[in-house]
């Protein structure tokens, strides 16, 4: 498999699959107290995984201002120290947060908060420069949308972004981003568990990348069984937006559509994580994706996917009929 994917129309190379920073930012929660993390994090651990990525061959890390309220970004920051170069460094604005008592606190779509966001997020990476700033509030207004698309454009101008994106699972809104010269991406959900066909064929159609937030289904396809959850991961309390998981731990449903996957996904000495990650490749030349990471033996298994290349046609055709789609 090639080591290398084009960002879109932007020119920009990354590593076939990046790493997903939510997990690593730690606990944090809603104003009502529900865990929007995935519980308590190591961060000596999230260096030494970081670091070990990058020795794999890793060189695109996806962040979000308000994960951890701050958190993913300062540990990523720390992490890839001089470094920074050699990776391409995405992340994501749109949320409001109080670092002080780890709670999300809202939005702010506005144009004036988006700068505001991009040079707080630019002090805790210590960088002078995003390569991707990505929109994070999926379901904003679409008007809004192409005046942030707007000045998104004046942000790589004054060469504080490379390039820009919307984080949403919805192909209209994409598209008023996409229609700006330095749109190069689409954020959205894919996995082998839930398709994104109606995406893939924009991304396809107006030259621009798939990353791919939940390429492991939150867990599912990386061995999670059902069981408790610690009381900060939002697993253990999950949202109506979550699916997969319902409050007692995987939902058996789901967890027998990964068992009736298991002989594709683990195909050529795979495990399942490498083999949802293989789905992925196989189904666009144009995804990359993003699954997240807590230990050095994570980073491991999902960089060991790279050398075993995407699943070939014939078993994504084998997956369709398991599935029944």
């Amino acid at each position: 498999m090639t080591t290398k994917r084009t960002l879109g129309r932007s020119g920009i190379e990354v590593s076939p699959l990046g790493f997903g920073c939510w997990a690593i930012g730690g606990e944090w929660q809603s104003a009502d107290g529900q865990p929007l993390g995935w519980g308590k994090v190591d961060d000596e651990e999230t260096v030494r995984a970081v670091r070990r990525a990058l020795d794999l061959g890793v060189t695109f890390f996806d962040t979000a201002d308000v994960y951890g309220t701050g958190h993913s970004e300062t540990v990523l920051g720390r992490a890839l120290g001089k470094r920074r170069d050699d990776v391409v460094l995405a992340t994501k604005w749109g949320n409001m947060f109080d670092p002080d008592t780890r709670t999300l606190t809202g939005g702010d779509d506005t144009p004036e908060y988006a700068r505001r966001a991009l040079t707080a997020s630019l002090r805790r990476l210590g960088t002078d420069h995003i390569d991707l700033y990505q929109f994070h509030l999926s379901d904003a207004d679409p008007a809004r949308g192409a005046e942030l698309r707007d000045l998104c454009e004046e942000l790589v101008g004054e060469g504080l972004i490379r390039a820009y994106a919307w984080s949403t699972d919805d192909p209209d809104r994409a598209a008023v981003f996409a229609e700006g010269p330095h749109c190069t991406a689409v954020q959205h959900a894919l996995n082998v568990l839930q398709d994104a066909p109606q995406l893939l064929e924009m991304c396809e159609r107006m030259g621009l990348a798939s990353i791919n937030r939940s390429p492991l289904a939150m867990g599912l396809l990386a061995g999670r069984r059902s069981g408790p959850l610690e009381a900060g991961d939002i697993r253990s309390r999950p949202p109506a937006w979550m699916q997969g998981y319902d409050g007692d731990g995987a939902d058996d449903d789901w967890v027998a559509r990964v068992d009736a996957l298991r002989d594709v996904l683990t195909s050529g000495g795979r495990t399942v994580a490498q083999g949802a990650l293989a789905w992925i490749w196989a189904r666009s030349p144009r995804t990359v994706p993003i699954p997240g990471f807590r230990s050095v033996a994570q980073a491991e298994q999902n960089a060991g996917a790279i050398e075993k290349g995407p699943l070939t046609a014939g078993q994504l055709a084998e997956i369709d009929r398991v599935l029944g789609r």
